[in-house]
């Protein structure tokens, strides 16, 4: 069934409150001609949708019923004509961008500030992700991209290694070893350990690397955030495997906590850009990836801070 959305929409105005004197004010049509459009789209649903009351128009009861759908209808739409729009022109799409926190303090705004400088239009949905090996890739399909130490092993993605980050021995500042600029993880194997759960993969690779220099790592304390595991190494209540500070970053301003080289083999994780193999990115996030990229090739991701 054909169905005028001029007259949707003047339907869905009158409906919330603005007069047919002020939506011909507001559009190219005159009075008559709007009274017309709402008597016509009555005639093909079946059923008045708007009465009158004195010099105002009210919502029937089946007006009523239908004012939500045709909400819907027309919300989804514009977002419709908006995607279009996004193809037409990339410099005003909005990029969902997915991301481990750990990557929130210095990477991220990195990346967004030398690509908003070329392309100030462009927005961007951020949402956190956890590093778990087995969680769904692009926070569940609801992001475009997603920066990560983790590679989807699927086929509904592809990824690519932009960088490396290098893992640091957080100590309390006032600790014994804290003077040193480079450590064993076995100098540390009597300490208590704070870090992530189980599942994280930063957290996986510490125990590994534990392993290998030839104990278990003592976990008292386990979380989900980074931020928190650097708190309590600077309450004194262990020590830590965290990615090194990166220079501009929160982490790399000094404070209770010192972070010194770790000098065993295999201290670094790797850092991968993954995007949907299934379906083609618009404009705006190609740019963003291509920018990324780009950035990551030219080796000018922001450097360790030592």
């Amino acid at each position: 069934m054909y169905m005028d959305t001029d007259a949707l929409r003047w339907l869905q105005q009158v409906a919330d409150g603005t007069t047919v004197t002020e939506v011909s004010e507001l559009e190219p049509v005159t009075q008559s001609g709007v009274s017309r459009a709402l008597a016509r789209l009555e005639a093909q649903i079946g059923t008045p949708l708007l009465r009158r009351s004195g010099r105002t128009l009210r919502m029937t009861h089946a007006g009523a019923v239908f004012k939500p759908h045709l909400d819907a209808m027309l919300h989804d739409l514009d977002d419709g004509i908006a995607a279009v729009s996004q193809l037409v022109d990339p410099d005003t799409g909005t990029v969902a961008l997915a991301f481990q926190a750990s990557l929130g303090t210095w990477l991220v705004p990195d990346l967004a500030r030398s690509f908003r400088a070329a392309h100030p239009g462009v927005r961007f949905l951020l949402t956190q992700v956890r590093d778990d090996p087995d969680s769904v890739a692009l926070d569940g399909g609801q992001a475009d991209l997603e920066l990560g130490s983790r590679r989807p092993p699927d086929e509904a993605t592809r990824s690519r290694l932009i960088g490396h980050e290098p893992l640091r021995l957080a100590l309390p500042r006032d600790h014994p070893l804290a003077g040193r600029h480079q450590l064993q993880l076995a100098d540390v194997a009597g300490e208590p350990f704070i870090g992530l759960r189980s599942a994280s993969a930063l957290r996986r690779l510490t125990d590994q690397l534990c392993l290998r220099a030839g104990f278990r790592p003592d976990v008292i304390f386990e979380g989900d955030d980074l931020s928190n595991v650097r708190g309590f190494v600077a309450a004194g209540l262990g020590v830590a495997v965290v990615p090194a500070p990166r220079a501009g970053s929160p982490e790399a301003v000094p404070g209770p906590v010192a972070y010194r080289r770790i000098g065993d083999e295999g201290a670094v994780r790797q850092i991968f850009l993954t995007w949907p193999a299934d379906r083609r990115l618009l404009p705006a996030t190609d740019l963003f990836r291509r920018h990324v990229l780009s950035r990551a090739a030219a080796d000018r991701l922001p450097a360790v801070a030592d």
